[in-house]
């Protein structure tokens, strides 16, 4: 009996031993993650300080660090939030903006900056040699990995007697109520385990499941205006739109239902029945919905329709989507940077699915001893 009680205690102690820094933290979705699974989040380290208020007003005891990460000093860093070099219960997170490396139709002019970030947190990394790392980004920075800087950090990882899982996984495995592929790295240097996010086990969660009147989201119209905290907002359409809409059929209509109307349809889809047919599309309700981008508010973007409304998903219908909480609070100065926000964010509910693989990993080395 003793003895089962002095091993609850020592779990309880590697749950708050594993301490992590957040870099590229955005809004926080990966640092409100982890908290979630039980790890003590630092700090988040971003350039954007228009994500200052969001992070700080969600990410609780974590201090936001507003830094552009080519010129932030590993000793500057070190003695700020008085790390250690070699520690064991230390976490250093990646999840380096991602648009260069992305499948998605994106300007690679403006987002060639970012493409050497993950060299840049790789000197973090080898500077304090943490018990773990981890890395979220878009499957392409895979596919070019040697490019990208993937290739050489996952060599130096191993070089470095860490155990490193590297793949492409699908978010709605794990709880998050959306199709979304995401590459994901865990290295762990404290057993010789290799760590990988942990699933949820069960049917997947759907759009029916977090969305609809029964969830909290009443029937507003398109353009509603919400300026309380919960941000029911929802972008305005034009008449033409509101047209398309009214014959689009309920849970997963696409445009197919106007396509021979040389009035409705957009000229590059008129007679058209092939191709890409999510854009003006309606979301299904017992499926998870599409990949959540920074344009969800938009029909003209993707399937961002209501299942049954005629409009496109309001703001925090969008942030449901990516499995934050109902009172997850967002400020920004416009809807466009809300959703961005949102869209880039690491859904909390996978971030979580890794830091509990984490945890996992330290309650067998006390179990162990």
């Amino acid at each position: 009996m003793g003895s089962k009680k002095n091993t609850s205690a020592n779990i309880v102690v590697a749950n708050h031993a594993i301490k992590a820094v957040d870099f590229f933290c955005s809004g926080g979705g990966m640092s409100y993650g982890m908290q979630q699974a039980g790890i003590e989040v630092l700090a988040g380290v971003d350039f954007d300080k228009n994500c200052k208020a969001t992070y700080e007003a969600n990410i609780k005891g974590a201090e936001f660090i507003h830094a552009d990460v080519f010129n932030l000093k590993e000793k500057d860093l070190e003695q700020r939030l008085s790390l250690n070099k070699n520690d064991d219960n230390l976490l250093l997170i990646g999840c380096s903006p991602c648009q260069f490396w992305s499948i998605i139709n994106t300007s690679k002019e403006k987002s060639k900056q970012s493409k050497n970030l993950l060299k840049e947190f790789h000197r973090f990394v080898a500077y304090f040699n943490p018990g773990y790392v981890v890395v979220e980004n878009v499957p392409g920075v895979l596919r070019r990995k040697e490019e990208s800087g993937l290739e050489e950090f996952i060599e130096w990882l191993k070089s470095k007697s860490y155990k490193v899982h590297f793949n492409v996984h699908e978010v709605s495995n794990y709880g998050v109520p959306q199709h979304r592929k995401r590459f994901t790295l865990i290295a762990n240097r404290i057993t010789d385990a290799e760590l990988s996010p942990l699933p949820v086990k069960g049917r997947k969660t759907t759009v029916r499941d977090v969305l609809g009147e029964h969830n909290g989201f009443k029937k507003v119209p398109q353009g509603h205006k919400d300026n309380t905290p919960f941000l029911h907002t929802v972008a305005g359409l034009n008449a033409l739109n509101l047209e398309r809409l009214s014959l689009t059929p309920h849970d997963g209509g696409t445009r197919l239902a106007y396509v021979y109307d040389e009035r409705l349809a957009p000229p590059c889809h008129y007679g058209k029945i092939d191709g890409f047919k999510d854009i003006y599309g309606r979301m299904w309700w017992d499926r998870p919905a599409p990949t959540i981008t920074t344009k969800f508010f938009s029909i003209s973007n993707g399937r961002f329709v209501h299942p049954e409304e005629d409009r496109a998903i309001s703001l925090r219908e969008g942030a449901t989507l990516q499995s934050f909480p109902t009172d997850y609070i967002f400020k920004a100065n416009s809807v466009a940077n809300t959703a961005r926000m949102i869209g880039n964010a690491v859904p909390p509910k996978y971030a979580e699915a890794v830091g509990k693989a984490i945890i996992q990993n330290h309650q067998n080395i006390n179990l162990a001893l």
